[in-house]
């Protein structure tokens, strides 16, 4: 196997309120673990003046590994230094260090901006973005590749709503015992109080206002409708090119849910300006628990669905698509490609990964009803070896190709 000495990374994360010195801090720690679990060292250096987005290099160097025998799209394992590689397959090094260049595509302002509202306004604007997912067919369609995605659709408005009518019905109740109207005088207070004081606490265990404004982000990108959106998209796009012109071995392209839209786009955008930028590069695009069906399923949704057509259609990118079964808010084993209508396309290889092969007994037990904490694991630390990680694949030695083709449960030693 031939090992990465130089990589470039551009990294798309999900809809969280973590700008990109946020998400370096978070890749750091992540790291760390990950370097801890495997017994390799690690470097993480600090943010580049001026970068945007933000970029930092890691620096990731360890003993020899060993010499896997590679058939076509398989990854073997071998013991260090062992005899009898297969022909063809350089034998591994004494030691080795790869250096990857990290780029933070973040999406923080927009976040910010759709939950700076007050809540009134946060709560009329989810609303609204319910209704027009509902109107262009995409909870239908939710339902009908992935019904517990579809549940993680309905399950903030039905909240609220339950919320908002048990807030009405204390609010006349002593018109509905009988007695005078003007007994509202407290009833109306001490619904106010409810929703405010008892429901709004209640109800941000489970993020509800954050997912309201995703749901309206998932609407901006879908029917890409808004100026301001636009235009980011094709600023990003401009950066990313610039990101692109440096040297590397590999390129991995890696995105977190609601990220994967932004990077189908940005993508996208890159391969309509010009078709073979990517000519002469190898290229990888990992979506790890991609939301892309989120935006594509929704009728309007037109140009990121012909975007992730020129995606899956472009021979230099190899496209991975991590999937899992314990995370509610993605598409499991929903091909992506094919259900964005492009059946005839290259599909995307899905990675199928289980987080409790990630953790300890103790940790996943403690993060598995929390969905939210259980679909960020893509990007975060492990505590054991397993047969995805999302440091390895975006600062390791081995080609990121190589997670999606795992003979094992483990990777190559």
């Amino acid at each position: 196997m031939r090992l990465i000495k130089k990589r470039v990374v551009l990294h798309f994360p999900g809809f969280e309120p973590l700008d990109g010195v946020a998400h370096r801090a978070r890749y750091e720690r992540s790291a760390r673990q990950s370097s801890a679990v495997w017994g390799y060292s690690l470097e993480v250096g600090t943010p580049d003046g001026g970068s945007d987005p933000l970029s930092f290099e890691v620096t990731t160097s360890g003993a020899a590994l060993g010499a896997p025998e590679m058939a076509p799209g398989a990854v073997g394992e071998a013991a260090p230094g062992a005899a009898g590689a297969a022909p063809g397959v350089d034998p591994a090094p004494a030691t080795w260090q790869t250096k990857s260049r990290i780029h933070m595509v973040d999406h923080d302002m927009f976040v910010r901006r759709l939950r700076s509202g007050n809540t009134l306004s946060q709560i009329v604007a989810g609303f609204r973005s319910c209704a027009q997912i509902m109107l262009e067919g995409g909870m239908r369609g939710y339902f009908r590749h992935a019904w517990r995605f579809g549940l993680f659709f309905l399950f903030p408005f039905m909240l609220t709503a339950l919320a908002i009518a048990l807030t009405a019905q204390i609010a006349v109740t002593p018109y509905s015992l009988g007695f005078s109207p003007w007994h509202t005088l407290w009833s109306g207070p001490l619904a106010l109080c409810f929703f405010i004081f008892a429901f709004l606490p209640f109800s941000e265990r489970f993020h509800t206002l954050h997912l309201f404004a995703d749901w309206a982000m998932a609407v901006a990108l879908g029917r890409m409708h808004k100026a301001d959106f636009n235009d980011w998209l094709e600023e990003r796009a401009d950066a990313v090119r610039k990101a692109l012109d440096e040297e590397a071995d590999e390129y991995v392209i890696s995105s977190h849910s609601m990220g994967s839209n932004v990077a189908a786009h940005v993508i996208g955008i890159l391969l309509e300006r010009d078709s073979e930028i990517f000519k002469g590069k190898r290229v990888v695009f990992a979506s790890l628990g991609s939301a892309i069906l989120q935006c594509a399923l929704l009728s309007s949704a037109s140009l990121l669905r012909a975007r992730v057509g020129l995606i899956a259609r472009c021979p230099e990118i190899s496209w991975l698509d991590v999937q899992c079964l314990t995370d509610s808010i993605n598409f499991y084993k929903v091909p992506v490609v094919a259900v964005s209508g492009h059946a005839d396309a290259p599909p995307a290889k899905m990675l199928l990964i289980r987080v409790k092969q990630m953790l300890t007994r103790e940790h996943y037990r403690k993060i598995r009803k929390d969905q939210l904490r259980v679909h960020r694991q893509y990007v975060l630390g492990p505590d054991l070896k397993a047969s995805f990680d999302f440091t390895l694949m975006t600062s390791g030695p081995m080609p990121a190709s190589v997670f999606a083709y795992p003979e094992q449960d483990r990777l190559p030693a």
